[in-house]
């Protein structure tokens, strides 16, 4: 069962989203096990005791992509709802199940765990404490979660919006090539890469062109990564190596790393441009922003927040969530400082292409979807 929200976070809350990257998350001790708790903030304080609580990547909660994104989700529910929250950033991987565990410990009604790689420890989690509601963000394993009644996934579709952005990105290159990478090929990275480079080719075979995508192979399963998603220096040198073969727009998967591609794109004096993804660069990396065409959006923080609300009300339940370009879930950011630079022909065709995949006119095929 896919679960339909409405996306209003990801596009058009650059105030709230710059407050929450801003800094390390209010009261987290980074890499520890102790967790850190607020009260209410703009709402009324709730006296029932429902406690929300996050755990995040080893990218942190000020990454500027993935974990920002789902953070934002926590504070919006803690305002919106006047609810206690607790939240652990992770350093490594060894920090997982000790920060899960913290916040059981914490006695949080529900627990949101962000991104793949918390999947064993999330899901062994869940399995322990029946008791309180778990949401785990970018992770559904068809075979082993159903068993777990209190864990919903949280993912999202974002091959369907990467392949606009691969249409976008072929459009508007002056070399005829691309680029993309990722962080670690996880499934939830190689999707961007999937969609993007179909949107190369499928722009290729309407337009007779030849542009070409470096970095990765799709039929191959097989590219560029930087090989974790902390390293911005990993990340420049992954990107200018795309550079020096001719690309002049990558897209990065890569979290944090990814920002060494904004970097590489800022020296080339705008002759290097990049798609960001996750959240909205201009947002989120308003440094860059005069080098970022668009951003592939997933509407991470509404999922959390939803999730949340469903979890203090009653109506929780373990479906998927699944983002897509028709419940708003995953989309394009708008174009900010290239809106003039992007022709009106290539942005009607944009829009044209959503409304092909919405309708299922055309479809978008990926290794890495996420099932429902």
């Amino acid at each position: 069962m896919k679960k339909t929200l409405t996306l209003v976070g990801a596009l058009a809350t650059s105030a709230a989203l710059a407050l929450a990257g801003c800094a390390q998350a209010p009261g987290t001790d980074a890499g520890s096990s102790a967790p850190a708790s607020g009260g209410a903030s703009s709402a009324a304080a709730d006296s029932s005791g429902f406690k929300a609580c996050m755990v995040s990547d080893s990218g942190g909660f000020d990454d500027k992509s993935f974990n920002q994104t789902a953070y934002k989700g926590l504070t919006d529910a803690k305002t919106e709802l006047g609810i206690e929250t607790g939240q652990v950033e992770s350093n490594a991987a060894a920090d997982y199940a000790k920060n899960v565990q913290s916040m059981v410990d914490a006695k949080c009604s529900i627990i949101v765990t962000v991104g793949f790689a918390l999947s064993d420890d999330t899901l062994a989690s869940a399995k322990a404490n029946p008791s309180i509601k778990y949401a785990i963000v970018d992770n559904n394993d068809p075979e082993n979660y159903p068993a777990a009644k209190n864990l919903k996934p949280l993912v999202f579709n974002t091959a369907q919006s990467s392949f606009l952005a691969g249409y976008v990105a072929a459009g508007m290159s002056q070399t005829g090539k691309v680029g993309t990478f990722g962080g670690q090929k996880f499934p939830t990275v190689t999707i961007f890469m999937d969609g993007f480079a179909q949107g190369v080719e499928y722009y290729n075979k309407q337009k007779s062109k030849s542009v070409s995508v470096l970095g990765w192979d799709e039929a191959k399963q097989d590219g560029q990564f930087v090989g974790s998603f902390e390293d911005q220096k990993g990340g420049q040198r992954v990107a200018q190596g795309l550079v020096s073969q001719g690309a002049d727009i990558i897209l990065p998967v890569a979290g944090p790393a990814g920002l060494g591609a904004l970097q590489a794109a800022k020296a080339s004096g705008g002759k290097v441009n990049a798609i960001w993804v996750d959240t909205d660069g201009c947002v989120s990396a308003e440094t860059y922003c005069s080098n970022i065409i668009t951003s592939v959006t997933k509407g991470l923080d509404v999922s959390v927040t939803d999730a949340i609300k469903a979890a203090k009300d009653g109506s929780f339940d373990n479906s998927p969530y699944v983002g897509t370009l028709e419940n708003g879930g995953t989309g394009l950011a708008p174009y900010h400082d290239f809106d003039g630079k992007v022709p009106a022909e290539l942005k009607s065709e944009v829009d044209a292409l959503k409304a092909d995949i919405i309708s299922g006119k055309i479809t978008i095929e990926s290794k890495s979807q996420p099932t429902s």
